[in-house]
């Protein structure tokens, strides 16, 4: 008779328990499946890079951004000059340093932009481990870029603009128009990775995707007091942001957010795993005939607010064929969704393998988005 091998049962059953005790202490604090790929690393510090494999969604893994020829910049000067910028500025990295730059900053700063700030291709603006603050002023821009990762930081009472001058990418003078006063404004740009930022107060929103902008993801950012806070697509004419694809994922959306969480024009949303906590007018919304995949969110409504989550503009094309589809939502204080469309097979993100990620259990969206926002990490403690 064979004889059983206890010790080795006996080690599979505790090397099983310690497996389970891991993924439950990291689901506690919090960590989804983008912060498990980087902030269980203690020395991540010196592994900087490794946030680029890190991104799910329709970003797709940023790893364009990454490799032997980056240049690595550091931010030591908070000031700013639109046309001569200053070497240890954020917009002399910006302008003066060809190819990948991953950006980091010396110490805790508050940057005042004089003029809105053209964010170059294949750039990393990381706030990590420092305090960094873009405020009362003008704020970013990506134009016609790509492979722009932005991270960690807080930006926030954004203004309105009126038309300017500015030194861009490759040291070019670029004329800008006049801007609303948005937090991050994306114009014909693709492949942008949005996470861990705080935003709030800005004159007009906090992040736009417009004029055929697409594969953009944001994740794990902090959304609070804003009357619009996320347009994607830019006016209903704008046919080109039909083929807009957007991942809003593991974000906090609240308090004092009234509309726009997000509002979709055109193209396609993956709304999935954010806790919005109230809204005013409505949290989820659209026009022409957008397709939004809503997906095991947590939705809290205001309690002596409007319930309902969705807005359609009135007299849109194809209005009745919209497609809003609700999966595995949890709603809370009679918080409702109304669906429409042809069904939620016609909804779904089809991810490539780069971009695909397991989506969490509605019930544990708390959990997963406790840490949103620019991450409370010092130069020394990690994240």
């Amino acid at each position: 008779m064979m004889k059983t091998n206890k010790p080795s049962y006996f080690m599979l059953t505790l090397l099983f328990t310690i497996l389970i005790t891991i993924s439950s202490t990291s689901f506690v604090h919090g960590f989804n499946v983008i912060d498990k790929c980087w902030r269980t690393d203690p020395n991540w510090r010196n592994h900087r890079q490794q946030l680029a494999k890190c991104s799910v969604g329709y970003s797709g893994k940023m790893t364009n951004n990454i490799g032997p020829d980056v240049v690595q910049y550091m931010v030591t000067d908070p000031s700013d000059d639109p046309l001569n910028p200053k070497p240890g500025t954020l917009r002399y990295a910006m302008t003066h340093i060809n190819g990948k730059v991953w950006v980091t900053f010396q110490r805790d700063m508050t940057i005042r932009l004089q003029n809105p700030l053209l964010v170059s291709s294949f750039t990393t603006i990381d706030g990590r481990g420092v305090k960094v603050n873009i405020a009362d002023g003008a704020c970013l821009m990506l134009q016609r870029v790509t492979n722009v990762i932005i991270h960690g930081l807080k930006i926030h009472h954004c203004k309105a603009q009126t038309a300017s001058t500015v030194l861009g990418p490759d040291k070019k003078i670029v004329n800008v128009g006049p801007v609303d006063g948005d937090a991050i404004r994306m114009l014909t740009s693709s492949n942008i990775w949005i996470d861990h930022n705080t935003l709030f107060d800005c004159e007009d929103g906090l992040i736009d995707v417009t004029r055929g902008s697409t594969d953009i993801t944001i994740s794990n950012n902090w959304f609070r007091t804003q009357n619009k806070v996320m347009l994607l697509g830019h006016d209903d004419g704008f046919l080109r942001d039909k083929n807009m694809k957007v991942t809003v994922a593991f974000n906090y959306f609240g308090p004092n957010c009234n509309q726009r969480m997000p509002r979709v024009r055109h193209g396609y949303a993956h709304v999935v795993n954010n806790l919005y906590k109230g809204w005013g007018n409505y949290a989820i919304g659209g026009s022409m005939n957008p397709s939004i995949k809503s997906q095991a969110n947590y939705f809290i409504a205001p309690k002596g607010g409007k319930k309902e989550i969705t807005w359609r503009k009135q007299g849109g094309v194809g209005e009745v064929s919209w497609n809003f589809q609700s999966v595995e939502d949890v709603f809370e204080n009679g918080a409702s969704f109304s669906e429409s469309g042809s069904g939620r097979e016609s909804v779904k993100p089809n991810y490539l393998p780069d971009q695909a990620f397991p989506v969490e259990e509605g019930k544990n969206v708390k959990a997963l988005t406790r840490n949103a926002g620019a991450l409370k990490c010092s130069s020394t403690s990690n994240c």
